[in-house]
């Protein structure tokens, strides 16, 4: 279809005006660009804690911040960035914002519903930061026992009960996405002709419904055994410490695919796209999707080889680790055979899908060390398991992340940015992540613990390399958010199809009208059908 053919009318972002025709809508567009600010406030209040945690590791004396502080730092930077930025980063925004108009819905199955998860998001965060503002949290992300239970003076129940309002919203939207791909899918959208990006939100959300309430009722029992001395957790009252990693690790280990499998879906479009080619063996990177969703379920016992568990079950554990990276590979390998040949065009997308494929690499492989019992007796708890920890979930995650971003953006806005300042972008993201994380490897074979204010001298040059990094990643990003902000001012209108792509998304105007169609599509053509796509037509761009 060509552009001219589509029937142009105002665009989501046009009437009605005003706050609050957008804090009452119900148009999943809207509501994910509301989770994009949101979420974008809340990783730049997370970056400032990473900041402050560089700043003090520069030098081993401990002479920035206390050690009191620096405990609720680095704490309020996991729980800011984990649960606030990372697990809705890509299903809230791009997921809420395209996956319906994927399968040619007008909506998802539950749009009040979809608003709902927004408020509760917002109120969760914002009772984690009123702890902030009322002294911090201590504890560490995790919320280990019988510290945050008992011990800890700080405002934890107010911080758990930010995170346990918080899932509410993860498995509301997870059930609005299953219901939404089950029952709205347009004539011809079957399942195997969906785009791998709803795959990937589809396994996420099976994930978010079965894992969330796990975790939330855990941080729930937190709160009540400070408020009411419950021998849940505390060995002095009858409870079990272990018993709390075992509930927590069972939610967050496949907490890490919440944050990675909806990246992996951004990165097949993607692929798809700088290549000009279907993508290969597409049925095998769809089951992967959930196949990861299914195996993550069963490994969260490699986090507790130092607990005291059984030997056995440990090597279970270990065996399943190792199972988890096929799925894993299958989509690596078959991106990589994607491009094989393919006519890879060099337009942004494909930085940030190179600097994906490398750094979740690393990420991937190093954590094959940690599942290793021999090896992680040795690596537990030292900056090898912060390094592996960020090469995953911020080296692939927010990658991918900033990939689908910067694909969509010219969809979501109607506005194109410059090409290249976001090319360097992506190198200095790329580069300064690799200083800021690839030392903390070193250091952490090397024996560095993590989570500590000072350190010995020998440890200093690693420390200072990760600090430079970080200046250099936090400009990076600095200077994404300003061409991008300036791209709506100031950027050039988007064509209806800048990069050429397939899928109905493109099929539409630029931004999308509110009810994404003017009539429902009916679907004839295989997913990626790059033989019978459109020519990029980015060159065509104008200024009003």
């Amino acid at each position: 279809m060509k552009e001219a053919d589509v029937q142009q009318e105002p665009s989501y972002l046009g009437a009605p005006y005003g706050l609050a025709s957008w804090l009452l809508t119900k148009d999943h567009k809207r509501i994910a660009i509301l989770y994009l600010i949101s979420i974008t406030i809340f990783f730049a209040i997370g970056g400032s804690f990473a900041a402050m945690i560089r700043a003090e590791l520069v030098t081993p004396q401990g002479d920035f911040l206390t050690a009191d502080l620096y405990n609720k730092v680095f704490t309020l930077h996991g729980v800011v960035m984990i649960f606030f930025f990372l697990i809705p980063s890509i299903p809230a925004t791009l997921g809420n914002f395209f996956m319906p108009i994927m399968i040619g819905a007008k909506d998802l199955a539950f749009p009040r519903i979809n608003l709902l998860s927004w408020y509760i998001y917002v109120v969760g965060a914002t009772l984690t930061l009123a702890a902030v503002i009322m002294g911090g949290v201590d504890t560490g992300w995790t919320f280990y026992t019988p510290y945050s239970s008992i011990s800890s003076t700080t405002n934890v129940t107010t911080a758990a009960l930010g995170v346990f309002i918080t899932g509410f919203s993860s498995i509301l939207t997870g059930f609005n996405f299953i219901v939404t791909v089950h029952r709205m899918r347009a004539p011809g959208m079957t399942w195997f002709r969906m785009p791998l990006f709803v795959w990937a939100n589809y396994a996420t959300s099976l994930v978010m419904i079965l894992g969330t309430p796990v975790i939330a009722i855990t941080v729930l029992l937190i709160a009540a055994e400070r408020a009411l001395h419950l021998g849940v957790f505390d060995p002095r009252i009858g409870g079990d410490p272990v018993l709390f990693q075992h509930l927590f690790w069972f939610y967050s280990h496949p907490a890490v695919y919440i944050m990675i499998l909806p990246g992996m879906g951004v990165i097949s479009e993607l692929v798809a796209n700088v290549s000009r080619k279907q993508i290969f063996g597409y049925s095998f990177v769809a089951f992967s999707s959930l196949a990861i969703a299914i195996i993550g379920f069963l490994v969260w016992g490699h986090h507790m080889f130092v607990t005291g568990q059984s030997i056995y079950a440990g090597l279970v554990f270990s065996i399943i680790t190792m199972l988890v990276a096929v799925p894993s590979a299958v989509k690596t390998f078959n991106w990589t055979a994607t491009m094989y040949k393919g006519a890879v065009v060099w337009d942004s997308p494909l930085f940030w899908v190179l600097g994906f494929m490398g750094l979740f690499l690393i990420g991937g492989l190093t954590g094959l060390f940690l599942g290793a019992m021999g090896l992680d007796i040795h690596l537990h708890d030292t900056y090898f398991v912060v390094a592996h920890f960020h090469y995953i979930m911020v080296g692939g995650g927010v990658m991918a992340f900033l990939g689908g971003l910067h694909f969509y953006w010219p969809k979501m806005t109607g506005r194109m940015y410059s090409e290249p300042l976001a090319k360097v972008a992506s190198m200095l993201v790329f580069f300064g992540f690799n200083l800021t994380f690839f030392p903390q490897f070193i250091v952490g074979y090397m024996g560095m613990p993590r989570r500590y204010h000072s350190y010995p001298a020998e440890f200093q040059v690693f420390n200072v390399l990760s600090t430079a990094g970080a200046t250099v990643l936090g400009a990076g990003y600095l200077m994404i958010l300003l061409y991008l902000v300036y791209s709506i001012v100031k950027g050039p209108k988007a064509p209806m199809n800048p990069w050429g792509a397939t899928g109905l998304e493109w099929k539409i105007q630029s931004p999308p009208i509110t009810h994404n169609f003017h009539e429902t599509p009916v679907v004839t053509e295989e997913a990626y059908d790059y033989l019978h796509a459109p020519a990029p037509t980015r060159e065509v761009t104008h200024h009003e």
